[in-house]
Protein backbone atom coordinates (compact mmCIF):
# COMPACT_ATOMS: atom_id res chain seq x y z
CA UNK A 1 0.00 0.00 0.00
CA UNK A 2 1.60 3.49 -0.71
CA UNK A 3 2.32 6.01 1.53
CA UNK A 4 0.25 9.19 1.61
CA UNK A 5 3.45 10.45 0.36
CA UNK A 6 4.38 8.42 -2.48
CA UNK A 7 0.50 9.29 -3.77
CA UNK A 8 1.24 12.49 -3.71
CA UNK A 9 4.57 12.25 -5.57
CA UNK A 10 3.55 10.12 -8.13
CA UNK A 11 0.49 12.52 -8.74
CA UNK A 12 0.24 14.20 -12.39
CA UNK A 13 -0.36 18.02 -11.16
CA UNK A 14 -1.74 20.75 -13.80
CA UNK A 15 0.17 24.57 -13.66
CA UNK A 16 -1.30 26.42 -11.21
CA UNK A 17 -2.35 28.75 -14.01
CA UNK A 18 -4.91 25.73 -15.34
CA UNK A 19 -5.99 25.83 -12.02
CA UNK A 20 -6.58 29.59 -11.35
CA UNK A 21 -8.52 29.40 -15.49
CA UNK A 22 -11.12 27.09 -14.02
CA UNK A 23 -12.06 30.04 -11.71
CA UNK A 24 -11.74 32.45 -14.71
CA UNK A 25 -8.85 34.10 -12.30
CA UNK A 26 -6.43 36.40 -14.24
CA UNK A 27 -3.09 35.84 -14.64
CA UNK A 28 -2.57 39.43 -13.55
CA UNK A 29 -4.51 38.42 -10.16
CA UNK A 30 -1.54 35.37 -9.74
CA UNK A 31 1.75 35.83 -7.99
CA UNK A 32 3.61 32.54 -9.27
CA UNK A 33 5.42 30.14 -6.50
CA UNK A 34 7.12 28.18 -9.12
CA UNK A 35 4.52 26.07 -11.40
CA UNK A 36 2.40 24.27 -8.94
CA UNK A 37 1.56 27.64 -5.97
CA UNK A 38 0.36 30.81 -6.54
CA UNK A 39 -0.98 33.83 -4.67
CA UNK A 40 -3.96 35.73 -5.53
CA UNK A 41 -4.07 39.38 -5.05
CA UNK A 42 -6.68 40.79 -2.96
CA UNK A 43 -7.88 42.96 -5.52
CA UNK A 44 -9.68 40.44 -7.10
CA UNK A 45 -12.21 40.47 -4.21
CA UNK A 46 -13.05 43.53 -5.07
CA UNK A 47 -13.83 43.16 -8.76
CA UNK A 48 -15.75 40.07 -7.41
CA UNK A 49 -17.80 42.12 -4.89
CA UNK A 50 -21.27 42.14 -7.41
CA UNK A 51 -20.86 38.23 -8.31
CA UNK A 52 -23.51 36.07 -5.79
CA UNK A 53 -21.99 34.01 -3.34
CA UNK A 54 -21.74 30.53 -3.43
CA UNK A 55 -23.25 27.54 -0.90
CA UNK A 56 -20.74 28.02 2.50
CA UNK A 57 -20.31 24.23 3.74
CA UNK A 58 -18.67 23.87 7.08
CA UNK A 59 -16.65 20.24 7.77
CA UNK A 60 -16.00 19.83 11.29
CA UNK A 61 -16.15 16.37 13.35
CA UNK A 62 -16.34 13.98 16.21
CA UNK A 63 -13.61 14.87 19.02
CA UNK A 64 -10.10 13.37 17.77
CA UNK A 65 -8.91 10.24 19.02
CA UNK A 66 -5.66 7.88 18.24
CA UNK A 67 -7.81 5.96 15.77
CA UNK A 68 -8.08 8.92 13.49
CA UNK A 69 -11.34 11.10 11.71
CA UNK A 70 -10.27 12.04 8.19
CA UNK A 71 -11.76 15.79 8.50
CA UNK A 72 -10.06 17.15 5.72
CA UNK A 73 -9.34 14.01 3.87
CA UNK A 74 -13.26 13.95 3.56
CA UNK A 75 -12.94 17.90 2.85
CA UNK A 76 -11.22 17.21 0.09
CA UNK A 77 -12.56 14.61 -1.34
CA UNK A 78 -16.21 16.46 -0.99
CA UNK A 79 -15.34 18.94 -3.20
CA UNK A 80 -13.76 16.65 -5.46
CA UNK A 81 -16.96 15.01 -5.33
CA UNK A 82 -19.02 17.72 -5.92
CA UNK A 83 -16.56 18.14 -9.36
CA UNK A 84 -17.53 14.72 -10.44
CA UNK A 85 -21.13 15.82 -10.43
CA UNK A 86 -20.04 18.94 -12.23
CA UNK A 87 -20.19 21.26 -9.78
CA UNK A 88 -18.07 24.17 -9.62
CA UNK A 89 -16.69 23.63 -5.76
CA UNK A 90 -13.77 25.29 -4.21
CA UNK A 91 -11.70 24.18 -1.17
CA UNK A 92 -10.77 26.64 1.85
CA UNK A 93 -8.17 24.63 4.23
CA UNK A 94 -5.86 26.21 6.52
CA UNK A 95 -2.24 25.90 6.15
CA UNK A 96 -0.42 23.09 8.75
CA UNK A 97 2.25 24.36 11.06
CA UNK A 98 5.52 22.79 11.41
CA UNK A 99 5.10 21.95 15.55
CA UNK A 100 2.63 19.01 14.29
CA UNK A 101 4.61 18.04 11.36
CA UNK A 102 7.61 17.28 13.24
CA UNK A 103 5.72 16.20 16.16
CA UNK A 104 3.28 13.77 16.61
CA UNK A 105 -0.30 14.73 14.24
CA UNK A 106 0.82 14.60 11.09
CA UNK A 107 0.01 17.50 8.68
CA UNK A 108 -2.70 18.74 7.41
CA UNK A 109 -2.96 18.10 3.35
CA UNK A 110 -5.37 15.07 3.65
CA UNK A 111 -4.50 11.90 2.96
CA UNK A 112 -4.91 8.95 0.30
CA UNK A 113 -6.50 9.93 -3.18
CA UNK A 114 -8.02 13.49 -1.39
CA UNK A 115 -5.11 15.27 -0.94
CA UNK A 116 -4.06 18.88 -1.81
CA UNK A 117 -0.65 19.25 -3.24
CA UNK A 118 2.53 19.84 -3.86
CA UNK A 119 2.18 18.34 -0.42
CA UNK A 120 5.27 18.31 0.88
CA UNK A 121 5.60 21.62 0.26
CA UNK A 122 2.11 22.67 2.08
CA UNK A 123 3.04 20.73 4.84
CA UNK A 124 7.10 22.27 5.07
CA UNK A 125 7.42 25.86 4.78
CA UNK A 126 5.03 26.29 1.68
CA UNK A 127 4.68 30.44 0.28
CA UNK A 128 6.36 31.93 4.10
CA UNK A 129 3.35 32.97 5.66
CA UNK A 130 4.03 31.51 8.94
CA UNK A 131 7.51 32.67 8.96
CA UNK A 132 6.38 36.05 8.26
CA UNK A 133 3.64 36.14 10.73
CA UNK A 134 6.35 34.80 13.27
CA UNK A 135 8.73 37.64 12.64
CA UNK A 136 5.68 40.39 12.49
CA UNK A 137 5.17 38.74 16.22
CA UNK A 138 8.23 38.81 17.45
CA UNK A 139 9.17 42.23 15.87
CA UNK A 140 5.83 44.08 18.29
CA UNK A 141 8.07 41.58 21.38
CA UNK A 142 10.86 43.37 20.52
CA UNK A 143 9.83 47.29 19.97
CA UNK A 144 8.34 46.34 23.50
CA UNK A 145 11.44 45.57 25.35
CA UNK A 146 13.13 47.88 22.92
CA UNK A 147 10.59 50.95 24.51
CA UNK A 148 11.53 49.47 27.99
CA UNK A 149 15.14 50.02 28.06
CA UNK A 150 15.45 53.48 26.00
CA UNK A 151 13.37 55.39 28.88
CA UNK A 152 9.75 53.56 28.98
CA UNK A 153 7.56 56.48 28.20
CA UNK A 154 4.94 55.00 28.33
CA UNK A 155 5.39 53.56 31.75
CA UNK A 156 4.70 49.62 30.83
CA UNK A 157 5.25 47.36 34.04
CA UNK A 158 7.57 44.76 32.49
CA UNK A 159 6.00 42.47 35.02
CA UNK A 160 2.82 42.94 33.51
CA UNK A 161 3.92 42.09 29.45
CA UNK A 162 1.12 39.93 28.05
CA UNK A 163 2.77 39.40 24.44
CA UNK A 164 4.90 36.61 24.09
CA UNK A 165 7.66 35.69 21.50
CA UNK A 166 6.22 33.05 19.13
CA UNK A 167 7.78 30.13 16.95
CA UNK A 168 6.49 27.58 14.79
CA UNK A 169 8.21 24.37 16.22
CA UNK A 170 6.78 22.34 19.67
CA UNK A 171 9.54 23.17 21.97
CA UNK A 172 9.22 23.03 25.17
CA UNK A 173 11.88 24.23 26.63
CA UNK A 174 10.71 27.74 25.76
CA UNK A 175 7.28 28.49 27.51
CA UNK A 176 8.70 30.01 30.49
CA UNK A 177 12.02 31.93 30.11
CA UNK A 178 14.04 34.71 31.69
CA UNK A 179 15.48 37.21 28.92
CA UNK A 180 17.40 40.71 28.90
CA UNK A 181 20.49 38.68 31.16
CA UNK A 182 23.88 40.24 30.81
CA UNK A 183 24.97 43.62 30.84
CA UNK A 184 23.20 46.90 31.50
CA UNK A 185 22.72 47.39 27.62
CA UNK A 186 21.30 43.77 27.29
CA UNK A 187 17.78 44.89 28.00
CA UNK A 188 15.75 45.05 31.15
CA UNK A 189 15.49 41.19 33.00
CA UNK A 190 11.89 39.72 32.47
CA UNK A 191 10.44 36.34 33.12
CA UNK A 192 8.88 35.68 28.93
CA UNK A 193 7.73 33.26 27.18
CA UNK A 194 7.70 31.76 23.50
CA UNK A 195 4.00 30.46 21.74
CA UNK A 196 3.85 28.34 18.96
CA UNK A 197 2.89 30.74 15.96
CA UNK A 198 -0.58 29.05 15.22
CA UNK A 199 -1.35 30.61 18.90
CA UNK A 200 -0.23 34.26 18.04
CA UNK A 201 -2.98 36.99 17.98
CA UNK A 202 -1.22 37.71 14.89
CA UNK A 203 -1.94 34.39 13.25
CA UNK A 204 -5.69 35.01 14.49
CA UNK A 205 -5.76 38.73 13.18
CA UNK A 206 -4.60 37.90 9.82
CA UNK A 207 -7.36 35.19 9.30
CA UNK A 208 -10.01 37.70 10.31
CA UNK A 209 -9.14 40.76 8.64
CA UNK A 210 -10.72 41.89 5.26
CA UNK A 211 -8.10 43.56 3.88
CA UNK A 212 -4.43 45.82 4.58
CA UNK A 213 -6.41 48.32 5.81
CA UNK A 214 -8.07 46.19 8.23
CA UNK A 215 -5.23 44.25 9.09
CA UNK A 216 -3.31 46.96 10.71
CA UNK A 217 -5.86 48.66 11.98
CA UNK A 218 -6.52 45.27 14.12
CA UNK A 219 -2.45 45.34 14.59
CA UNK A 220 -2.41 48.66 16.26
CA UNK A 221 -5.04 47.65 18.64
CA UNK A 222 -3.10 44.69 20.36
CA UNK A 223 -2.87 45.11 23.74
CA UNK A 224 0.77 43.94 25.11
CA UNK A 225 0.50 44.48 28.57
CA UNK A 226 -0.30 47.41 31.06
CA UNK A 227 1.15 50.15 32.77
CA UNK A 228 1.92 50.60 36.35
CA UNK A 229 -0.92 52.37 36.64
CA UNK A 230 -2.94 49.32 35.23
CA UNK A 231 -3.97 50.65 31.89
CA UNK A 232 -3.32 48.69 28.63
CA UNK A 233 -0.98 49.48 25.81
CA UNK A 234 -1.29 48.84 22.76
CA UNK A 235 0.55 48.07 19.24
CA UNK A 236 -0.31 51.56 18.23
CA UNK A 237 0.87 53.55 21.18
CA UNK A 238 4.48 51.92 20.34
CA UNK A 239 3.81 52.59 16.41
CA UNK A 240 4.41 48.92 16.06
CA UNK A 241 1.30 48.62 13.03
CA UNK A 242 3.10 49.70 10.55
CA UNK A 243 5.57 47.65 10.20
CA UNK A 244 3.74 44.40 11.07
CA UNK A 245 1.81 44.85 8.37
CA UNK A 246 4.57 45.56 5.65
CA UNK A 247 5.78 41.75 7.10
CA UNK A 248 2.34 40.55 6.48
CA UNK A 249 2.21 42.22 3.11
CA UNK A 250 2.09 39.09 1.04
CA UNK A 251 1.12 36.93 4.12
CA UNK A 252 -2.56 38.24 3.69
CA UNK A 253 -3.01 37.08 0.20
CA UNK A 254 -4.85 33.12 -0.07
CA UNK A 255 -2.87 30.53 -1.26
CA UNK A 256 -3.87 28.86 -4.69
CA UNK A 257 -2.86 25.13 -4.88
CA UNK A 258 -4.71 22.28 -6.20
CA UNK A 259 -6.43 18.31 -4.74
CA UNK A 260 -4.85 15.28 -6.92
CA UNK A 261 -7.85 15.62 -9.10
CA UNK A 262 -7.17 19.26 -9.91
CA UNK A 263 -10.21 20.60 -7.68
CA UNK A 264 -8.75 24.58 -6.78
CA UNK A 265 -8.07 24.70 -3.44
CA UNK A 266 -6.96 28.03 -1.48
CA UNK A 267 -4.79 27.45 1.49
CA UNK A 268 -4.24 30.18 3.56
CA UNK A 269 -3.93 30.79 7.45
CA UNK A 270 -3.95 28.46 10.12
CA UNK A 271 -4.67 29.31 13.95
CA UNK A 272 -5.12 25.90 16.27
CA UNK A 273 -8.65 25.11 17.02
CA UNK A 274 -7.93 23.91 20.84
CA UNK A 275 -5.44 27.26 21.55
CA UNK A 276 -6.98 29.82 19.12
CA UNK A 277 -9.97 30.13 16.98
CA UNK A 278 -9.11 27.33 14.56
CA UNK A 279 -10.42 28.25 10.63
CA UNK A 280 -8.75 29.23 7.74
CA UNK A 281 -8.87 33.18 6.73
CA UNK A 282 -11.59 35.08 6.34
CA UNK A 283 -10.28 36.36 2.80
CA UNK A 284 -9.54 32.67 1.46
CA UNK A 285 -13.51 31.71 2.85
CA UNK A 286 -15.03 35.05 0.92
CA UNK A 287 -13.15 34.45 -1.81
CA UNK A 288 -14.15 30.62 -2.38
CA UNK A 289 -17.63 31.84 -2.12
CA UNK A 290 -17.33 34.49 -4.79
CA UNK A 291 -15.33 31.69 -7.11
CA UNK A 292 -16.91 28.45 -6.56
CA UNK A 293 -20.85 27.66 -6.41
CA UNK A 294 -19.78 25.61 -3.68
CA UNK A 295 -16.94 26.61 -0.82
CA UNK A 296 -15.84 23.45 1.39
CA UNK A 297 -14.37 24.46 4.71
CA UNK A 298 -13.41 23.08 7.61
CA UNK A 299 -12.30 23.91 11.37
CA UNK A 300 -10.11 22.25 13.39
CA UNK A 301 -10.86 19.27 15.75
CA UNK A 302 -14.30 18.29 16.99
CA UNK A 303 -17.22 20.32 16.34
CA UNK A 304 -17.32 21.72 20.41
CA UNK A 305 -13.89 23.59 19.04
CA UNK A 306 -13.36 24.25 15.76
CA UNK A 307 -17.03 24.77 14.67
CA UNK A 308 -17.90 26.54 18.03
CA UNK A 309 -15.48 29.12 16.71
CA UNK A 310 -16.53 29.47 13.19
CA UNK A 311 -20.09 29.54 13.91
CA UNK A 312 -19.76 31.72 16.76
CA UNK A 313 -16.50 34.02 15.94
CA UNK A 314 -15.41 33.54 12.63
CA UNK A 315 -19.26 33.95 10.63
CA UNK A 316 -20.27 36.83 13.42
CA UNK A 317 -17.36 38.70 12.30
CA UNK A 318 -17.24 37.93 8.41
CA UNK A 319 -21.39 38.53 8.34
CA UNK A 320 -21.38 34.06 7.08
CA UNK A 321 -24.37 32.23 6.91
CA UNK A 322 -23.31 28.46 6.10
CA UNK A 323 -25.69 26.40 4.50
CA UNK A 324 -25.31 23.00 5.38
CA UNK A 325 -22.23 20.99 8.02
CA UNK A 326 -20.91 18.04 7.67
CA UNK A 327 -19.70 15.98 10.83
CA UNK A 328 -16.55 13.93 9.98
CA UNK A 329 -16.37 9.87 12.04
CA UNK A 330 -14.99 6.91 11.84
CA UNK A 331 -16.49 3.57 13.63
CA UNK A 332 -13.35 3.03 14.36
CA UNK A 333 -12.81 6.36 16.26
CA UNK A 334 -16.33 6.01 18.29
CA UNK A 335 -15.60 2.29 19.52
CA UNK A 336 -12.39 4.14 21.24
CA UNK A 337 -14.86 6.41 22.55
CA UNK A 338 -16.61 3.89 23.84
CA UNK A 339 -14.06 2.18 25.49
CA UNK A 340 -12.24 -0.04 22.97
CA UNK A 341 -8.83 -0.94 23.32
CA UNK A 342 -6.74 0.37 20.27
CA UNK A 343 -5.20 -2.55 19.09
CA UNK A 344 -9.07 -4.06 18.64
CA UNK A 345 -10.06 -1.95 16.86
CA UNK A 346 -10.80 -3.62 13.70
CA UNK A 347 -12.92 -6.17 15.20
CA UNK A 348 -17.05 -5.76 15.28
CA UNK A 349 -17.98 -4.31 18.68
CA UNK A 350 -21.29 -2.70 18.37
CA UNK A 351 -21.36 -2.18 22.38
CA UNK A 352 -18.35 -0.57 22.71
CA UNK A 353 -20.40 1.64 19.49
CA UNK A 354 -23.17 1.88 20.73
CA UNK A 355 -21.57 3.55 24.09
CA UNK A 356 -19.22 5.71 21.90
CA UNK A 357 -22.51 7.16 19.83
CA UNK A 358 -23.43 9.35 22.56
CA UNK A 359 -20.17 11.56 21.18
CA UNK A 360 -21.74 11.92 17.69
CA UNK A 361 -24.53 12.24 18.58
CA UNK A 362 -24.17 15.32 20.65
CA UNK A 363 -22.20 16.81 17.93
CA UNK A 364 -25.31 16.64 15.61
CA UNK A 365 -27.53 17.60 17.91
CA UNK A 366 -25.40 21.26 18.57
CA UNK A 367 -24.99 21.45 14.96
CA UNK A 368 -28.92 21.19 14.74
CA UNK A 369 -30.27 22.09 17.85
CA UNK A 370 -28.28 25.11 18.84
CA UNK A 371 -26.90 26.43 15.92
CA UNK A 372 -29.50 25.19 13.36
CA UNK A 373 -28.29 24.25 10.75
CA UNK A 374 -28.86 21.08 8.62
CA UNK A 375 -26.15 18.53 9.13
CA UNK A 376 -25.01 15.07 7.23
CA UNK A 377 -22.84 12.84 8.93
CA UNK A 378 -19.74 11.24 7.15
CA UNK A 379 -18.67 7.91 7.48
CA UNK A 380 -15.11 7.77 7.02
CA UNK A 381 -14.79 4.14 5.61
CA UNK A 382 -12.16 1.97 6.67
CA UNK A 383 -11.76 -1.68 5.59
CA UNK A 384 -12.77 -3.14 8.84
CA UNK A 385 -16.49 -1.66 9.00
CA UNK A 386 -19.31 -4.27 9.39
CA UNK A 387 -22.33 -3.61 7.92
CA UNK A 388 -24.01 -3.92 11.69
CA UNK A 389 -21.92 -1.00 12.60
CA UNK A 390 -22.77 1.11 9.78
CA UNK A 391 -26.41 0.51 10.09
CA UNK A 392 -25.92 1.17 14.18
CA UNK A 393 -24.65 4.59 13.29
CA UNK A 394 -27.10 5.39 10.76
CA UNK A 395 -30.33 4.24 12.37
CA UNK A 396 -29.08 6.61 15.25
CA UNK A 397 -28.03 9.26 13.81
CA UNK A 398 -31.57 9.31 11.72
CA UNK A 399 -33.24 9.53 15.54
CA UNK A 400 -32.04 13.05 15.72
CA UNK A 401 -33.49 13.68 11.53
CA UNK A 402 -29.55 13.90 10.36
CA UNK A 403 -28.43 11.62 7.85
CA UNK A 404 -25.85 9.47 6.95
CA UNK A 405 -23.35 9.36 3.92
CA UNK A 406 -20.65 6.75 3.78
CA UNK A 407 -17.07 8.36 2.52
CA UNK A 408 -14.46 6.13 0.76
CA UNK A 409 -12.73 9.14 -0.58
CA UNK A 410 -9.50 7.87 1.20
CA UNK A 411 -9.01 4.88 -1.34
CA UNK A 412 -11.49 6.52 -4.16
CA UNK A 413 -11.14 10.14 -4.47
CA UNK A 414 -13.90 12.38 -5.71
CA UNK A 415 -15.70 9.05 -6.58
CA UNK A 416 -15.97 7.87 -3.26
CA UNK A 417 -17.58 10.85 -1.99
CA UNK A 418 -20.05 10.96 -4.45
CA UNK A 419 -22.96 10.33 -1.98
CA UNK A 420 -21.82 12.92 0.61
CA UNK A 421 -21.71 15.33 -2.37
CA UNK A 422 -25.04 14.61 -3.51
CA UNK A 423 -26.71 14.90 0.52
CA UNK A 424 -24.90 18.02 0.71
CA UNK A 425 -26.36 19.41 -2.17
CA UNK A 426 -29.94 18.41 -0.92
CA UNK A 427 -29.11 20.36 2.40
CA UNK A 428 -27.82 23.24 0.82
CA UNK A 429 -31.30 23.73 -0.89
CA UNK A 430 -33.23 23.92 2.22
CA UNK A 431 -33.47 27.30 4.55
CA UNK A 432 -32.22 27.29 7.51
CA UNK A 433 -32.45 29.38 10.85
CA UNK A 434 -28.79 29.71 11.69
CA UNK A 435 -28.20 30.81 15.22
CA UNK A 436 -25.40 31.87 17.35
CA UNK A 437 -24.98 29.90 21.17
CA UNK A 438 -25.06 33.24 22.53
CA UNK A 439 -25.36 37.55 21.66
CA UNK A 440 -23.50 40.20 21.55
CA UNK A 441 -24.69 41.90 24.50
CA UNK A 442 -24.39 39.26 27.14
CA UNK A 443 -21.61 39.56 29.62
CA UNK A 444 -18.73 37.80 29.43
CA UNK A 445 -19.55 35.43 31.81
CA UNK A 446 -22.83 34.57 30.53
CA UNK A 447 -20.90 34.12 27.07
CA UNK A 448 -18.62 31.29 29.15
CA UNK A 449 -21.24 29.74 30.42
CA UNK A 450 -23.66 29.53 27.22
CA UNK A 451 -20.95 27.87 25.46
CA UNK A 452 -20.07 25.38 28.19
CA UNK A 453 -23.48 24.53 29.12
CA UNK A 454 -24.83 24.35 25.03
CA UNK A 455 -22.22 23.23 23.66
CA UNK A 456 -19.91 21.34 25.96
CA UNK A 457 -23.00 20.24 27.99
CA UNK A 458 -21.32 21.25 31.52
CA UNK A 459 -23.30 21.95 34.53
CA UNK A 460 -21.39 25.53 34.74
CA UNK A 461 -18.04 27.62 34.64
CA UNK A 462 -15.72 28.03 37.47
CA UNK A 463 -13.47 31.16 37.55
CA UNK A 464 -9.91 30.25 39.09
CA UNK A 465 -6.61 31.46 40.08
CA UNK A 466 -6.40 35.33 38.28
CA UNK A 467 -9.62 34.74 36.12
CA UNK A 468 -11.85 36.78 38.59
CA UNK A 469 -9.88 39.50 38.56
CA UNK A 470 -8.70 39.71 35.04
CA UNK A 471 -13.15 39.33 34.05
CA UNK A 472 -13.38 42.30 36.09
CA UNK A 473 -10.68 44.27 34.28
CA UNK A 474 -12.02 43.35 31.03
CA UNK A 475 -15.42 44.32 32.01
CA UNK A 476 -13.88 47.98 33.02
CA UNK A 477 -12.02 48.11 30.07
CA UNK A 478 -15.34 48.11 27.56
CA UNK A 479 -14.57 44.16 26.67
CA UNK A 480 -17.90 42.71 27.24
CA UNK A 481 -18.98 42.59 23.71
CA UNK A 482 -16.35 40.43 22.50
CA UNK A 483 -17.22 36.95 21.78
CA UNK A 484 -15.23 34.44 23.70
CA UNK A 485 -12.55 32.19 22.29
CA UNK A 486 -12.31 28.94 24.29
CA UNK A 487 -8.91 27.19 24.84
CA UNK A 488 -9.63 23.41 25.36
CA UNK A 489 -8.50 20.14 24.93
CA UNK A 490 -9.54 18.62 21.66
CA UNK A 491 -10.20 15.17 23.01
CA UNK A 492 -13.16 15.38 25.40
CA UNK A 493 -16.02 17.60 25.66
CA UNK A 494 -15.12 19.18 28.84
CA UNK A 495 -11.59 20.23 29.90
CA UNK A 496 -10.65 16.83 30.80
CA UNK A 497 -8.93 14.86 28.14
CA UNK A 498 -9.15 11.23 29.65
CA UNK A 499 -13.52 11.81 29.68
CA UNK A 500 -14.11 10.03 26.44
CA UNK A 501 -17.79 9.89 24.64
CA UNK A 502 -20.70 12.51 26.18
CA UNK A 503 -19.81 13.22 29.80
CA UNK A 504 -22.05 14.78 32.12
CA UNK A 505 -21.79 16.19 35.43
CA UNK A 506 -18.83 18.17 35.29
CA UNK A 507 -17.85 22.11 35.52
CA UNK A 508 -15.34 23.80 33.35
CA UNK A 509 -12.41 25.44 35.30
CA UNK A 510 -11.27 29.18 33.92
CA UNK A 511 -7.86 30.05 34.73
CA UNK A 512 -7.22 32.91 32.56
CA UNK A 513 -9.04 35.51 30.88
CA UNK A 514 -7.09 37.41 28.13
CA UNK A 515 -8.11 40.32 25.57
CA UNK A 516 -7.46 39.58 22.30
CA UNK A 517 -8.06 42.87 21.02
CA UNK A 518 -6.68 43.27 17.30
CA UNK A 519 -8.03 39.48 16.46
CA UNK A 520 -11.90 40.58 18.50
CA UNK A 521 -12.13 38.09 20.61
CA UNK A 522 -11.45 37.19 24.10
CA UNK A 523 -9.03 33.94 25.16
CA UNK A 524 -10.66 32.05 27.74
CA UNK A 525 -7.63 28.93 28.96
CA UNK A 526 -9.35 26.26 30.77
CA UNK A 527 -8.24 23.19 32.42
CA UNK A 528 -4.54 22.59 31.73
CA UNK A 529 -4.20 23.77 27.78
CA UNK A 530 -0.69 25.46 27.18
CA UNK A 531 0.11 27.65 23.97
CA UNK A 532 3.01 26.18 23.71
CA UNK A 533 3.00 22.22 22.81
CA UNK A 534 6.30 19.76 23.65
CA UNK A 535 7.29 16.74 21.13
CA UNK A 536 6.55 13.72 22.38
CA UNK A 537 8.90 10.66 22.92
CA UNK A 538 9.22 9.81 19.09
CA UNK A 539 8.94 12.63 17.34
CA UNK A 540 7.99 12.36 13.53
CA UNK A 541 11.33 14.24 13.06
CA UNK A 542 13.50 10.89 13.42
CA UNK A 543 12.20 9.74 10.50
CA UNK A 544 11.75 12.34 8.10
CA UNK A 545 14.46 12.46 5.28
CA UNK A 546 15.61 13.92 2.06
CA UNK A 547 17.82 11.78 -0.64
CA UNK A 548 20.23 13.21 -3.09
CA UNK A 549 17.48 13.61 -5.73
CA UNK A 550 15.64 15.82 -3.25
CA UNK A 551 13.11 13.04 -2.54
CA UNK A 552 11.34 13.46 0.99
CA UNK A 553 10.56 10.25 2.61
CA UNK A 554 8.52 9.53 6.33
CA UNK A 555 6.60 13.09 5.39
CA UNK A 556 3.16 10.76 6.41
Amino acid sequence: MLTDIEIAQQSKKEKITAIAAKLSIPEDDLELYGNYKAKIDNGLLRKLADKPDGKLVLVTAINPTPAGEGKTTTTIGLADGLNKLHKNAVVALREPSLGPVFGVKGGAAGGGYSQVVPMEDINLHFTGDFHAIGAANNLLAAMIDNHIQQGNSLNIDPKRITWRRAVDMNDRQLRNIVDGLGNRTDGTPRQDGFDITVASEVMAILCLASDINDLKKRLGDIVIGYTYENKPVTARELKAQGAMAVLLKDAIKPNLVQTLEGTPALVHGGPFANIAHGCNSLIATRMAMKLGDYAITEAGFGADLGAEKFLDIKCRIGNLKPDAVVVVATIRALKHHGGAKKEDLNKEDLECLAKGMPNLLRHVENITKVYKLPCVVAINAFPTDTAKELQYVEDECKKLGANVALSEVWAKGGEGGIRLAEEVIRLCETENDFSYSYTDDMSIYDKLCAVATKVYHADGVDLIGNAPKQLKQLEELGYSRLPVCMAKTQYSFSDDQTKLGAPDNFRISVRNLKVSAGAGFIVALTGEIMTMPGLPKVPAAEKIDIDENGIITGLF
